[in-house]
């Protein structure tokens, strides 16, 4: 008597066990009736597949079946992709229940664990895309690690580094001192907080004036080299071109006029720390401001500081910085004041502009035949609106 209902899981293993004895995935010999690819887009190793994969994988395998039966060569390549701090996480919170702390090891024993955890998510996964039904040529399967991509892609960094299409050099990232790694703008949450801004007073060189800048991070003076004004703010024209002295470290820095510091806002002057603001670095590099990096990479202060400050949190720091100002009677006024605070959406701590060795793709110069393939159809966009997106 047959079922009410067809239950597939009585036959499903049996028939793609079928599938995969008789080699039915495999790529053949390429054939006169041309071949057909399709790369997996690797899933990460952090977890298992989400209804997104199996709708992904399901249109892919559709191709791919529909490609076979015409005859073709066809090669769907699967893989995994290695997915760096998220991956780190994922095994940090393995760890966390055996009680062990990732510092705990050294960074051979963590790889070691890195690749436990790989083995055991991407047998998973693996299995999730069998259980689909997904006809991918198993013997080809590949791991973004496995020497043969990171020869391939040692080799085209090092090639577009010889022809002058990457570059080195020092900028501003955002570092997350919880992960130790710098993260993209879109890893980055902006999150309105209650804060304060401080009113700083700042001495003229050779003179009994005083400039007052306002901050929302007044631990970050121990960075300033410069102190900028809107060029059409009569308050402080006298002072442009001349030397204020840095409370606390009693140093001269430049006061600039620059199109950055706004009249109406704060005090209209702006402390400029090169090393510590997005912003404040552009500043300093239309005026040939010294950058002074204060942070170690736990966003603790560095030997650039006061010896009293060195080593400790840059919010022990800021309690301090605040009453050494009131100490000194440089400390004008403190306001409350709602503001932005950029947070890591990993690790949910505050990120700091860190100045870093940063790696850059001149975009402009490899743009030129990319755009020229698709303008010349030898690449097309389904649908063609796309091709819009694509170039800019």
């Amino acid at each position: 008597m047959l079922e009410k209902y067809y239950k597939h899981e009585l036959v499903d293993k049996q028939v793609y066990d079928g599938w995969e004895k008789d080699k039915d995935f495999k790529s053949t010999l390429d054939t006169n009736k041309g071949s057909y690819c399709i790369v997996i887009p690797p899933p990460n190793v952090t977890g298992t597949l989400h209804m997104g994969h199996a709708l992904n994988n399901t249109l892919q395998d559709i191709l791919i079946r529909y490609n076979r039966m015409q005859g073709k060569n066809v090669l769907w390549q699967p893989g995994m992709d290695h997915a760096g701090i998220a991956t780190e996480m994922v095994v940090e919170r393995e760890l966390a229940k055996k009680k062990i702390k990732k510092t705990d090891l050294s960074r051979e024993e963590f790889v070691n664990k890195v690749w436990e955890w790989k083995d055991v998510s991407g047998g998973q996964i693996l299995n999730q895309l069998k259980r689909l039904g997904s006809s991918c040529d198993w013997e080809r399967e590949r791991f973004t690690f496995d020497e043969g991509l990171s020869a391939a892609v040692k080799y085209v960094f090092i090639k577009l580094h010889e022809d002058g299409l990457i570059y080195k050099d020092k900028r501003l990232s955002n570092w997350d001192p919880k992960l130790k790694t710098t993260i993209s703008d879109l890893e980055v949450i902006q999150k309105e907080v209650k804060g304060n801004l401080w009113y700083i007073d700042y001495e003229i060189e050779n003179s009994d004036k005083i400039i007052t800048v306002a901050t929302t991070r007044p631990e970050t003076m121990l960075g300033d080299t410069g102190i900028a004004v809107h060029p059409d703010d009569e308050r402080y024209k006298e002072f442009v071109g001349k030397n204020a002295i840095l409370p606390i470290v009693n140093k001269k820095i430049k006061i600039v006029a620059d199109n950055y510091a706004k009249s109406e806002q704060g005090s209209g002057a702006v402390k400029i720390t090169p090393a510590h603001d997005f912003n404040d670095f552009e500043v300093g590099k239309r005026n040939n401001l010294e950058v002074i990096n204060i942070f170690d990479e736990n966003a603790c202060l560095n030997e650039n500081v006061p010896e009293k400050y060195r080593g400790l949190d840059r919010y022990v720091v800021r309690d301090m910085i605040v009453e050494d100002l009131i100490a000194i009677n440089k400390l004008n006024k403190i306001e409350e004041n709602e503001h932005t605070v950029p947070y890591g959406d990993r690790s949910n701590v505050v990120i700091e502009p860190w100045l870093t060795d940063q790696w850059f793709v001149d975009a402009e110069k490899l743009a030129i035949e990319a755009i020229k393939k698709v303008k010349n159809k030898e690449t097309n966009f389904i649908p063609t609106n796309w091709e819009k997106t694509y170039f800019e």
